[in-house]
């Protein structure tokens, strides 16, 4: 929930090796070489790489990141255990997940082109080590990593993220950086000093301990003013533990080393004051957490309200810090799987408000659009029932959304909702110190109603509060509300004033009269003005009011609630109707509508009332603006009547008034009519306009998903086979200056002896230039005296045996001749080498010692 500062608390490390994901994309792997070089041999953490990569094609990540690091780096098995200074890499066409400290590989279950392997993993890392988590977002396409990140933030984990300009494809990082879930950017070969240095400051010496020292308290209670000037929501009921710890992964982020720093830190750049205030309110939440919880309410709490609820009565639900809208939207589902249940189909309905301090969480909860992960959550049956493929995710049906209303909404300070038959506060007072509990626990017995259920979080109680709630079932913290009414006098009771959010109606500026000169005639006019000028009200084209004159309490009055001068409000309900009519016809018209003899009453009186609407069009500072003009007028006596009037003969008046009637509602008929048939035809254009663009839409995404997909793997691929094309390059460099440096004459033949490869020195015996690549031995000239060194050649590619033979030359000159079968690192016969040593030497001293 993010009502309260979400420190991950509820989540368990259940790994005892701290892992660091990495997640890449397209030109990932030179940066991930980056980060791996600069991480110390022992920094005691495991590093998972996920990595796009083709499915079809063999990966070389392993063996090329092997260079840059002396840890050992594998490529990931299933239930493989996570070791420290160990880097472990995804396999192709594999979804990677950690649980319990062990690595799990899955088969892909969305088609190539739709799959997210980094959110994913971060998802699960979040989930397994909780506060503990790191996650890395490196160079890539998309937007693969960001709810990852998400996650672990929610988490309370860091987050970092490449620096944009730096990476190759900078869509992964700007898209994670862009969400507001990264608490590091930087240089990839920075990173990992940035990590070690925040896990040391934490694990060596806490930033802010937790004693009451006088300079720490002081700096927190400042740090506490300046957030609730900028945030107008007053965090100081909340544990010092829990903001101390907020604070301190501030302090690692900034690289300050004491709280004195960092609240000059704040001074300075109050923006950091707004990212502090989110940091406070990540939330922890998913659909269904505590399963068992959620089927104890299914099975005993919602039959026991449905059950005493008449037929077509409508519940009432708060769900309290609802966070990112999954635990109201479960409440949703599992009251609709309840009235599903009943027997005699009778229909209920739910109404919940989900409240939370966090706009950002109200804004994605209100889009119910959730990713594909929720699907570990949520069971096939409910997936499909209540869910909507969408996407890269699912969006919550409209059965479902429209059952849950969307607040921001401070538990602290403003008012609670009332008359409510069931309120859930899961793992919110956790974070609160013991007199706000105590505050709170009272206030929701008054917010539900006799025999209502209270749900609270697994590690909260109701504290002293016993009298007034009895427990269902200790384990799932339900309880019903006690038939006592608790003592309003006595309990606190939020009472902050709401925070405005209507316009006010636009201001028109009306040009100042000319100061009157001090005359008679001007006395004299002012005079007539103020006793004999009618009542009039001058009004914008939306009928707010920006003038009047005259005193016009007969005819309009201020409307009960938040004060709005709108003429359609203030008018009396007898000539609303006529009035609205009215100035909807003159700014039509561009003219001047008389109303005649209007009652302001139903009783009969002697007056009735004459309005005039007419459009402003001088002087040009009144231009555009309607003036209203009432004038009352005293009707003529009725005529004196010797007897009754005979039976069936109307009043002439009254068939008039009717007569009137008739005409305005017929008018107000057809213009109804006119706008319906507009509205429906313009609705109807727009459906279907809507309807192939969101067809064209979701084609060209789907389009668009897998071509970006497919072409972050070839660049990946691409980036790795040119890795290795570099390695095979420098190889050849290697093998030509090792074969130059033993100065032995050498010629490389495939297999139908033509010419694959030569040493510089054989040049000297056999006639070789740069051109003669490919060509058959037989067409080279040589100074050898061997006509079957082609035949020769042929018998040893044929027996695969060695030939050896003394040569000589045309000018003088003895070689060892050795012809060997050419065999690749396969055991392939692809040739022959050929080899010639000169003996030259050897036999010339073996002829002189033959003479002498």
């Amino acid at each position: 929930m993010s009502q309260h500062p979400g420190s991950g608390i509820g989540a368990s490390t259940s790994s005892a090796v701290r892992a660091v994901g990495l997640g890449a994309s397209a030109g990932g792997l030179s940066v991930l070489e980056q980060f791996l070089a600069h991480v110390p041999a022992s920094s005691g953490l495991a590093y998972v790489v996920v990595q796009h990569l083709d499915p079809t094609q063999k990966a070389m990540l392993v063996e090329l990141l092997q260079r840059s690091t002396p840890m050992p780096v594998l490529e990931a098995t299933d239930t493989m255990r996570l070791e420290p200074d160990t880097v472990y890499v995804i396999p192709p066409n594999k979804e990677l997940t950690v649980a319990s400290g062990l690595l799990h590989l899955a088969e892909p279950v969305q088609p190539r082109g739709m799959r997210l392997p980094i959110d994913l993993f971060f998802s699960s890392l979040a989930r397994d080590q909780g506060e503990q988590s790191i996650g890395v977002v490196l160079s890539g396409m998309g937007s693969d990593g960001t709810l990852g990140l998400q996650a672990i933030k929610s988490q309370g984990g860091l987050t970092l993220a490449q620096l944009p300009e730096s990476a190759q494809f900078d869509s992964m990082p700007k898209s994670a950086i862009a969400a507001d879930c990264v608490d590091i950017v930087g240089l990839a070969a920075e990173l990992p000093e940035r990590i070690i240095r925040i896990i040391e400051e934490k694990n060596d010496q806490p930033l802010l301990p937790e004693d009451d020292a006088a300079d720490n308290g002081k700096s927190l209670g400042s740090i506490l003013r300046l957030l609730k000037e900028r945030s107008k929501h007053d965090l100081s009921d909340y544990k010092p533990s829990t903001l101390r710890r907020r604070i301190q992964r501030r302090l690692g982020v900034h690289a300050l080393a004491t709280p004195e720093a960092y609240e000059q830190f704040v001074r300075e750049n109050p923006q950091e004051l707004d990212l502090l205030f989110k940091e406070m309110l990540i939330g922890v939440t998913s659909f269904f957490r505590d399963p068992a919880v959620w089927q104890e309410l299914k099975d005993d709490v919602m039959p026991t309200l449905l059950a005493r609820s008449p037929p077509g009565a409508r519940l009432r639900a708060w769900v309290v810090g609802c966070s990112t809208g999954e635990e109201a939207y479960s409440l949703a589902m599992i009251f609709s799987e309840a009235v599903a249940a009943l027997a005699d189909g009778e229909s209920r309905s739910l109404q919940i408000f989900a409240s939370d301090l966090s706009a950002d969480a109200i804004n994605v909860a209100r889009r119910g659009f959730y990713p594909k992960t929720i699907a570990g959550d949520v069971d096939p049956t409910r997936l499909q029932r209540f869910f909507t493929p969408h996407g890269e995710g699912f969006l919550i049906n409209s059965e479902i959304r429209e059952m849950v209303l969307f607040a921001q909404h401070d538990v602290i300070l403003d008012p609670p909702f009332t008359k409510l038959d069931l309120l859930t506060c899961r793992n919110v007072m956790i974070y609160f110190n013991a007199a706000l509990q105590g505050r709170l626990i009272p206030l929701f017995s008054y917010s539900l109603r006799p025999g209502g259920v209270l749900m609270l979080g697994g590690s909260e109680t109701i504290g002293k509060s016993q009298a007034l709630f009895t427990p269902m079932s200790q384990k799932s913290r339900l309880y019903w509300r006690s038939e006592n009414p608790v003592n309003a006098g006595s309990m606190y009771f939020p009472t902050s004033p709401r925070r405005a959010t209507n316009r006010h109606p636009q201001e028109f500026k009306v040009s100042p009269s000319t100061a009157l000169s001090a005359n008679l005639q001007t006395h004299a006019e002012q005079a007539l003005l103020q006793e004999f000028s009618p009542s009039a009200v001058l009004v914008n084209d939306q009928g707010d009011v920006v003038y009047i004159n005259g005193s016009v309490g007969k005819y309009l009055e201020p409307a009960s609630g938040k004060a709005n001068w709108n003429i359609h409000v203030m008018a009396r309900p007898t000539i609303r109707t006529q009035i609205a009519a009215a100035l909807r016809q003159a700014l039509q018209n561009k003219d001047r509508v008389e109303l005649r003899g209007l009652r302001l009453t139903d009783e009969p009186t002697p007056t009735s009332l004459d309005v005039t609407v007419k459009l402003m069009q001088k002087p040009h500072s009144l231009a555009g603006l309607v003036m209203i003009v009432f004038h009352e007028v005293t009707a003529p006596p009725p005529a004196k009547r010797g007897r009754k009037a005979p039976a069936g003969v109307a009043d002439p008046q009254m068939v008039e008034e009717l007569q009137r009637c008739k005409d305005e509602i017929h008018a107000l008929r057809q213009e109804m009519g006119a706008s319906a048939e507009e509205l429906q035809a313009a609705n109807e254009e727009l459906q279907s306009t809507n309807e192939e663009l969101q067809s064209a839409n979701e084609e060209l995404t789907t389009s668009k998903e897998e071509s970006q997909s497919m072409n972050e793997e070839l660049q990946t691929l691409n980036q790795e086979l040119q890795t290795k094309l570099d390695d095979l390059a420098l190889a050849q460099s290697d093998m030509q200056n090792l074969l130059n440096s033993t100065d032995i004459a050498t010629l490389f033949l495939d297999s139908e002896l033509n010419v694959r490869r030569y040493t510089e020195q054989i040049t000297r015996i056999i006639h070789l230039r740069e051109g003669d690549i490919g060509r058959p031995l037989t067409d080279l000239a040589s100074t050898l005296n061997y006509p079957t060194l082609n035949d020769d050649a042929r018998q040893t590619l044929k027996t695969l045996t060695l030939t050896e033979k003394e040569i000589t030359t045309s000018d003088g000159f003895w070689f060892l001749v050795r012809i060997k079968p050419y065999r690749t690192l396969t055991n392939m016969i692809q040739g022959v080498v050929i080899t010639l040593i000169d003996i030259t030497a050897a036999k010339k001293l073996e002829a002189r010692l033959r003479k002498g």
